[in-house]
């Protein structure tokens, strides 16, 4: 297959708000050893992008500087070394970023499957949610059927997937959300009790529960404290954001005392075996209730490439539910 020279992307002009996104050309990068080049029909949007854009979480050394973590469409080239991809296979996979463009580069082994029945729009939005997701809540917080199971942010794409996996594999799941309208779609995809941060305190909520034995949290700042109060004894807190802030002044003794875990991870910097080593259990795990249909990504909304930065305020904008999309390719 002939690949063009040029192709266009969405880049960040300058740090700042989302109207530094503009459409440049670039030239369409050649995969390397281990690697694939996919034509993207679909890239997601996500939190660290927005991030990215404003300056405050630059790229790893080598990836590209474009903005972009998720994407799906058809593999149009193979490096040396791919056996388990051909080119004109189908694929959604995480990116080290450059997903924001019409073609981008990827390692084989961070990309998976479209699930059955699912469209590339749709499949484009799992691989950034689903490799945090199952990383942080089930490889890293050891979540078991059983257990309660608190996810702040429970309409983000992040919380989305949170509920519906937490749900599907015998948790107990509790989310918080803004309004009643978000709470009764996180108790829609399968949370017991959703929580209107605005007029409940979480705290007191799962207190009465008997405490969660782990918390999925991307707000930080005067959360992480009401995060320790709100575990069971033995509990663990796995944090994986800030946007409240990355500092909190905390009773370390209750740590000690009720036998806590303050954990957390970014994705991004892992190393490519570390992501390769997700993507295998999400393809055990995770890709068979996809293909089933038990599982799916909520959308919110689609944007044209060019319409990156309508894409980004929707994103910042507190009202979005689920997953926000750009459209790429045909």
């Amino acid at each position: 297959m002939s690949l063009p020279q040029l192709m266009r992307a969405v880049e960040i002009s300058a740090p700042g708000g989302p109207e530094v996104l503009r459409i440049a050309e670039r030239e369409v990068p050649r995969p390397g050893a281990g690697e694939i080049l996919i034509r993207v029909a679909y890239a997601g949007v996500n939190r660290p992008d927005a991030l990215q854009r404003a300056g405050s979480y630059a790229p790893p050394p080598g990836a590209s500087d474009l903005p972009g973590l998720e994407a799906a469409g058809e593999v149009v080239a193979v490096g040396a070394g791919v056996a388990e991809w051909a080119v004109g296979d189908k694929a959604c996979a995480l990116l080290p970023g450059g997903g924001y463009a019409e073609y981008v580069v990827t390692p084989a082994a961070h990309a998976l499957p479209i699930p059955t029945g699912m469209g590339l729009k749709e499949a484009a939005c799992l691989p950034e949610t689903y490799f945090t997701v199952w990383s942080n809540v089930f490889m890293r917080g050891g979540l078991k059927a059983g257990e309660r199971f608190l996810v702040h942010g429970g309409t983000s794409g992040i919380g989305t997937t949170a509920i519906q996996l937490a749900h599907l594999f015998g948790a107990r799941v509790f989310a918080t959300a803004g309004s009643d309208e978000k709470c009764a779609v996180c108790e829609r995809l399968g949370a017991e009790q959703a929580i209107n941060y605005r007029t409940a305190d979480f705290v007191e909520v799962l207190n009465a529960k008997g405490g969660a034995d782990l918390i999925l949290d991307m707000v930080g700042g005067d959360y992480i404290a009401r995060n320790l109060r709100a575990l069971a004894d033995d509990g663990r807190l796995v944090q994986i954001a800030f946007l409240g802030g990355p500092k909190a002044e905390i009773n370390f003794a209750q740590i000690m005392v009720r036998r806590l875990t303050v954990t957390g991870s970014t994705l991004r910097p892992q190393s490519d075996a570390a992501k390769a080593r997700i993507a295998e259990a999400l393809r055990a795990e995770v890709w068979p209730l996809l293909d089933a249909g038990r599982i799916a990504p909520v959308m919110d909304s689609e944007f044209a490439l060019d319409e990156a930065a309508e894409a980004h305020r929707r994103l910042e904008d507190a009202a979005h539910i689920g997953k926000v999309v750009l459209r790429v390719g045909g």
